[in-house]
């Protein structure tokens, strides 16, 4: 109520501009979304999205199935450390024990994020070493190729040519 009040006593209403802040804040949204760079976001995102889809897949299918192989058939995904088990239920797997709401550190489920983080941060390293290298070849054409002549320049090359065939004698 009190900042109705003021406004009413500075020469107002609090509702002054509520229609239009709407709307302009509707058109402000609606500049912002139809932009390049918010399509381009949302496309990254979708994208990492798939990517990381991808990235698991490698990792928990093909990367720690491998890797458990080579160090005497350990399931990272099924490794865990049981932390408490009051009733003593048999825990075989990281399945059962969350069934039975045995309280466990998840040890191998932990390794496959790092894996997973330390392929993204690789491959987002590579593309934006590559983005990066494109920038310089872009950069280097840039400054192999003369600079065309501002307008001035033209303009006084003109005037000076001018100038030339006023003053050459006539045949």
């Amino acid at each position: 109520m009190m900042n109705a009040h003021w406004a009413h006593r500075a020469g107002g209403s609090a509702r002054t501009g509520s229609n239009h802040s709407r709307g302009s804040m509707f058109k402000e949204f609606r500049d912002f979304a139809i932009k390049g760079n918010a399509i381009d976001l949302a496309i990254g995102v979708i994208i990492g999205a798939a990517f990381g889809t991808i990235v698991s897949s490698i990792v928990d299918d093909i990367f720690m199935p491998i890797i458990g192989l080579v160090l005497n058939g350990i399931d990272f995904s099924n490794l865990f450390v049981v932390l408490n088990n009051p009733n003593n239920i048999p825990v075989p797997s990281l399945a059962a024990a969350r069934a039975a709401g045995v309280a466990t550190l998840n040890i191998g489920l932990f390794i496959n994020a790092v894996v997973k983080f330390i392929i993204i941060a690789f491959v987002l390293f590579l593309v934006v070493k590559g983005i990066n290298s494109l920038k310089r070849e872009e950069k280097k054409e840039e400054a192999a190729a003369p600079a065309a002549p501002s307008k001035e320049e033209v303009l006084l090359t003109e005037i000076r040519d001018a100038i030339k065939a006023q003053g050459a004698p006539r045949a």
